[in-house]
Formats: C-alpha cells, sequence, structure tokens
C-alpha cells in the first residue's frame, strides 16, 4: 500500500516515529531540505517523480499518497 511506505519514508526523513496520515508536514518541522530527501527517497523506493509543488500542495501523508496513487490510475 502506497499510504504505509509513504508514511515509511516521511517517519525516517523527519526522524519521528508519531505521524499521523494527516498531520501536516510543516507542522512536523518539516521544511525544503527535508522535502528534497522525500522526493529523492519517493524516486529511490517508489519509483516515481512527484514534483516539488506537488510535496507543497498535498503536505500530509494521505494527500500524497492519493496524488501518487491517482498517477499510477492515470498510467497507460
Amino acid at each position: 500500500m502506497i499510504a504505509d511506505r509513504v508514511h515509511t519514508i516521511w517517519c525516517r526523513e523527519l526522524g519521528r516515529s508519531d505521524i499521523a496520515v494527516d498531520d501536516n508536514f510543516f507542522a512536523l518541522g518539516g521544511q525544503s531540505l527535508i522535502m528534497a530527501r522525500i522526493q529523492v527517497a519517493f524516486v529511490d523506493e517508489l519509483g516515481i517523480e512527484i514534483p516539488m509543488d506537488q510535496l507543497f500542495l498535498n503536505p500530509t501523508v494521505a494527500s500524497i499518497s492519493a496524488h501518487i496513487e491517482s498517477l499510477e490510475t492515470a498510467a497507460p
């Protein structure tokens, strides 16, 4: 499940284990350098490139997971 994998990445990169799927990345202490590491992890671990603007627009595990799933269903 994508949300589980995204959650694992966020926990690792934010150095926290208490992240809920609806917690806001920025409220958790996230900043641009951590976001860039998450972006790289998505490529390396999920095989998907997410533009930085989508990470800003989808600042929760739930919302970015839904975005990723929508891309997968739209792929030919």
